[in-house]
């Protein structure tokens, strides 16, 4: 039996595109006006909605100039009105264990989708990884809740949508963790357990 669960945020618990074309427009219109990515603008987008922009800005080649600008932009971003979460993350709410939001991000903006998420009611902690004012990490944070809390590893389970990021961090410190693939977009990875409904999680987590 669990008794923690750590959840990322974007495209974990809700679906950052639902936002991210109106949120991300200022930045999406820098790079379109920089004129040196064009051809990968849509691959471009995407990436931005899925994954910290300074790894979209390395993976893409941006000059620093323009990583700079797109930060600085990105840093004053919020997200004003409703967001609602996906539609199956109702029974997540339910379960009886401590939950806890660690998300990497800028502040600001983070913050905002929390606010607007109303997640403070759901959640023991949330934790926001801010790249620009921190050199930690996802790992660091999850070892820092479970060490605070007097967690066992056994007794803590980590759920995200990102194999490379939260997912690879629970493995690397002996944690479970589960893939949520809410549109299967990627394929199975041998050793990662992956759900697309939050359902199977309540199934696996609730089993007598």
């Amino acid at each position: 039996m669990k008794k923690a669960i750590i959840f990322d945020l974007d495209n974990t618990i809700f679906p950052v595109p639902q936002i991210g074309h109106k949120l991300f427009a200022p930045l999406f219109e820098l790079i379109e006006v920089d004129g040196n990515h064009t051809k990968d603008l849509e691959k471009i987008k995407d990436a931005v909605m899925r994954t910290p922009f300074q790894k979209v800005a390395k993976d893409h080649g941006f000059s620093e100039e323009l990583t700079r600008k797109g930060i600085d932009l990105l840093k004053e971003l919020v997200h004003n009105g409703a967001i609602e979460p996906f539609a199956d993350f109702d029974q997540v709410r339910k379960l009886p264990f401590d939950k806890y939001v660690v998300t990497t991000g800028f502040t600001k903006m983070q913050q905002s989708k929390v606010n607007s998420l109303e997640l403070e009611k759901d959640f023991k902690e949330i934790h926001i990884i801010d790249p620009t004012t921190t050199n930690k990490t996802k790992k660091d944070v999850f070892a820092d809740i479970i060490q605070r809390h007097k967690y066992k590893k056994e007794d803590v389970l980590v759920v995200g949508d990102d194999v490379n990021s939260e997912i690879k961090a629970a493995q690397e410190l002996g944690v479970d963790a589960v893939w949520y693939d809410k549109y299967s977009r990627y394929e199975p990875k041998e050793g990662v357990s992956k759900i697309a409904d939050y359902q199977k999680l309540v199934e696996r987590l609730l089993v007598v």
